[in-house]
């Protein structure tokens, strides 16, 4: 075995390491590209605004700040841990709370990991295969989309690639103890990837213990040793948060998303192995979910927010076109690597440890990532997928490079593979493109023409060097021309890009999920949430429906006035009925601590948080099925004077409806028509949680003994005292405003 100096890469690695005047100038050309397709236009959105709300909240004291507190009472959090909110508190800080503020972090972390994805890439394959690996990650329509909005995974992917970068100098250390440190720099990096979105960012973990057992060369002791500092490393950093929640004295906020309000419950039950296996609160890709929600009838005909689980998965209409476009490609690259491996040891050469290290890392992630997407029987969104852009980018700029060596070189069948992996990605791109060839069809043939030249000229030009070149040109213009069209239609689209605004990012036309393209069966569009047997969130027959089947939500007390728009599950702006509602309230309430409640969680009480600074908390959490506040809660607070009003139906439905809207609450005097949990219309619109199907809270749980708590001990408030157009009696309100100070 050779062994790596600490500088480069080896010799024979697949492309020389000296580089060109040009390269340092293209490597800023991509990541410019980038900056524009993540940023532009990011100012007219608050991307997930249930996370744009916590960041406010956030912002408040240090205790919302360390639990990140969705509401600024610190009532109940957000249901995942606060590192990446962290990141847009600080940036709220310095240029102020507006939408700019939430979402530059994210244009500028996403950035930084194409940017960072070339450095790892250049010491292991060299400056070609860094600068294609970069332009891919860049151009993934889904990264694109993910990068403009406000969920942690863009923070999780800089994150595990600054593990890799960190694994990769580790491998290739003279030194043992900077190996070992390197390698402990890695485990924290996981560990604040745990930080940011739980388990996820342990999903790497077996392959990153691979690249070290095969790369590094050191006595296996000496290896043992490391891995095992590493290991404390990983759990220290990871749990360190979790201890924080436990240890804090309370009074503190209710860990959202949990079962007991424990930071361990939401880790390791819903958040956790939840999302692999299924179960209780993960509707899923299995279809097994007894709730009806993403696992069983939800968008894209009964499969969840990704389809059916299983080996075809990123074949289907909700993945396929989000991330699968060099599959083909990468696979062809990987069987090559692997036969050739082989080839090479039958034959007695020697092989190059640091090489092999760098196809265990992106090959590992590539594979091992998409077997765990592919079969997990819980809840995944399809912008859970840009964890895989990295390993993509990597693999098919390495690939690429070796198929232009073999190309050029002429030895053997090897030539044939560089024709052969731009017809297979042309081919399985006009199969996406012309499933809805409406939608930018023109994309296909313009993919197909350019393959076709590029064959062309690939078959022509062996050994003429100006011939091939140009064939190397139409080669990459034909594998990225598609998705470089689904990556600029995302960012420039009109809505901003995102199929489902911020609450479930997509890229693409409309699949059943509500694509950039529009609605699509279900009902969805942007800021609808797609529903069971083409209904809309609200379990009507569509838009123009409401909880009872009358008319358009708009014209009723609190009707939304977007539907949510690019903002994610609630309305960005203040109705006026909610405007004159809080002017109510603000007025009477005097100097309670918590002059309103709003039942609905995160989708009633996101656009009051955003849009104004008085202490308005969402009871229930995101879904409003968290015991917070319990009934004995609420009781306190009224008998301490702290209550002043409590809104009940604030949901209203993912477009944040308020005052009239139907929530969980059931009607005014009056619960759902058929006793199922209206919990469950607020199914998973930002993280996939199926509401029917046995959630902490449903119906006979802590929403309605809130809602049971407010009827008994509150008053009905008659909606003309603060402008509104809703009453108890027109059969129309769900719950209306309540006084509340006793």
């Amino acid at each position: 075995m050779t062994t790596v100096a600490l500088g480069a890469p080896a010799a024979d690695a697949v492309d020389a390491p000296r580089r060109r005047r040009w390269q340092p100038f293209a490597l800023g050309a991509i990541c410019l590209l980038a900056a524009v397709l993540y940023a532009w236009g990011i100012g007219s959105s608050w991307g997930n605004t249930y996370y744009s709300a916590a960041v406010k909240s956030m912002s408040q004291s240090f205790e919302n700040f360390l639990f990140g507190s969705f509401d600024p009472a610190g009532v109940v959090t957000v249901d995942k841990p606060p590192m990446a909110l962290w990141v847009q508190v600080a940036s709220a800080k310095i240029f102020g709370f507006s939408r700019f503020a939430v979402l530059f972090p994210q244009v500028v972390m996403g950035v930084a990991g194409v940017f960072l994805l070339h450095r790892v890439v250049r010491r292991w394959a060299g400056e070609h295969a860094a600068l294609l690996a970069a332009l891919v990650m860049a151009l993934t329509p889904i990264t694109v989309a993910i990068n403009r909005d406000n969920n942690p995974d863009t923070l999780l992917v800089l994150l595990v690639l600054g593990a890799a970068y960190a694994l990769t100098q580790a491998v290739s250390a003279e030194r043992a103890s900077r190996a070992t440190w390197w390698l402990v720099g890695a485990a924290a990096l996981v560990g604040c990837g745990f930080l940011t979105k739980m388990l996820q960012a342990w999903m790497l973990l077996p392959v990153f213990i691979a690249v070290y057992l095969v790369g590094r060369q050191a006595p296996w002791g000496r290896k043992a040793l490391d891995l095992v500092a590493a290991a404390v490393t990983v759990l220290v950093t990871s749990f360190w948060w979790v201890a924080a929640t436990v240890l804090w004295p309370s009074p503190k906020p209710y860990i959202g998303g949990s079962e007991d309000g424990s930071a361990l419950d939401l880790i390791f039950g819903y958040n956790g192995f939840g999302r692999i296996f299924g179960g209780e609160g993960n509707g899923g890709g299995g279809g097994s979910s007894s709730g009806g929600g993403p696992g069983g009838g939800g968008p894209g005909g009964g499969g969840g927010f990704s389809g059916e689980s299983g080996l075809l998965r990123f074949a289907n209409e909700q993945l396929a076109g989000q991330i699968s476009w060099l599959f083909p490609l990468c696979a062809l690259v990987l069987v090559s690597v692997v036969v050739g491996a082989v080839l090479r040891r039958r034959a007695g050469e020697p092989g190059d440890r640091f090489e092999a290290a760098g196809w265990v890392l992106w090959g590992g992630w590539l594979v091992f990532i998409w077997l765990m997407f592919s079969f997990a029987q819980g809840t995944m969104h399809p912008y859970y997928t840009t964890m895989l852009a990295p390993a993509v980018g990597a693999v098919a700029g390495a690939g690429l490079v070796r198929f232009w060596k073999s190309y050029r070189s002429g030895a053997g069948k090897g030539w044939l593979l560089l024709p052969l992996g731009v017809v297979l990605t042309v081919a399985w791109a006009a199969v996406l493109v012309f499933r809805n060839a409406d939608w930018n069809g023109w994309a296909g043939y313009l993919a197909i023409g350019l393959g076709v030249l590029a064959v062309l000229a690939l078959l022509l030009g062996r050994g003429k060097g100006a011939v091939g070149t140009v064939a190397l040109t139409l080669s990459l213009a034909a594998v990225l021309a598609v998705p470089s069209v689904w990556s600029a239609a995302t960012a420039f689209a009109s809505d901003g890009g995102g199929g489902m605004g911020g609450a479930n990012p997509t890229a693409g036309p409309s699949t059943g999920m509500g694509g950039p393209g529009g609605g699509g069966p279900g009902g969805g569009g942007p800021g609808g949430m797609p529903g069971r047997d083409g209904q809309d969130s609200r379990g009507q027959g569509g838009p123009d429906q409401n909880a009872q089947g009358s008319q358009d939500r708009s014209s009723r007390p609190g009707g939304g006035r977007s539907g949510g728009g690019p903002g994610g599950m609630s309305d960005e702006s203040l109705t006026d009925e909610q405007q004159s509602l809080l002017a109510y309230v603000t007025a009477q309430a005097g100097d309670r601590e918590i002059p309103l409640a709003v039942e609905g969680g995160a989708h009633g009480a996101s656009s009051y948080i955003i849009n104004s600074d008085v202490r308005v908390i969402g009871m229930g959490g995101f879904t409003g099925s968290d015991d917070a506040p319990s009934v004995v809660q609420l009781t306190s607070w009224q008998e301490a004077g702290q209550l002043g009003f409590v809104q009940l139906g604030g949901m209203g439905g993912p477009g944040g409806g308020g005052p009239g809207g139907g929530g969980p609450g059931g009607t005014s005097g009056q619960r759902s028509q058929d006793g199922q949990n209206q919990d469950d219309q607020a199914r998973d619109g930002r993280d996939g949680r199926s509401q029917g199907g046995g959630m902490p809270g449903g119906q006979g749980g802590a929403a309605t003994e809130r809602q049971e708590w407010v009827e008994q001990n509150c008053t009905l408030v008659d909606a003309a005292t603060y402008g509104g157009t809703g009453s108890e009696q027109d059969g129309q309100s769900s719950g209306g405003l309540y006084d509340c100070r006793g």
